[in-house]
C-alpha cells in the first residue's frame, strides 16, 4: 500500500465538510482534516485573486486517487478544484495500518 496525502481547497467549511464526509463514508479516505482561515493568492483567468479558503488534508491510498478525484469533482463548487497528492514516505506503522484498514 502506498499512502498519500491529498490537498484540496474549498471556499468554506460547509463545502469542505460535505466533501470530507462523502470521502470517508465511501471509504476513499481514512481521515480528512479541515483547516479554516487560510488565504490564497493565485492567478485565475488573467487576474490576481486574493481569497479566504479552507484547506482539506485527506489521508488515503494512492490506488484510490482516481475515484477520490472523480467524487471531489462531482461535489466541488470550483471549476478547477485543487487536487494535489503527495506521497507519505514515512509514518507510524500503526497509523498507516489503520489507514489501509478503513479505506477500500
Amino acid at each position: 500500500m502506498e499512502a498519500i496525502v491529498v490537498y484540496i481547497t474549498t471556499p468554506n467549511e460547509d463545502d469542505a465538510a460535505k466533501i470530507a464526509k462523502a470521502l470517508v463514508e465511501q471509504r476513499l479516505a481514512a481521515c480528512v482534516n479541515i483547516i479554516g482561515g487560510i488565504r490564497s493568492i493565485y492567478s485565475w483567468q488573467g487576474k490576481i485573486e486574493d481569497d479566504a479558503e479552507v484547506l482539506m488534508i485527506v489521508k488515503t491510498q494512492r490506488c484510490l486517487f482516481k475515484p477520490l478525484k472523480k467524487l471531489v469533482k462531482e461535489l466541488h463548487s470550483y471549476t478547477v478544484p485543487e487536487l494535489i497528492a503527495l506521497s507519505i514516505i514515512e509514518g507510524s506503522e500503526d497509523y498507516l495500518n489503520w489507514l489501509k484498514e478503513v479505506t477500500q
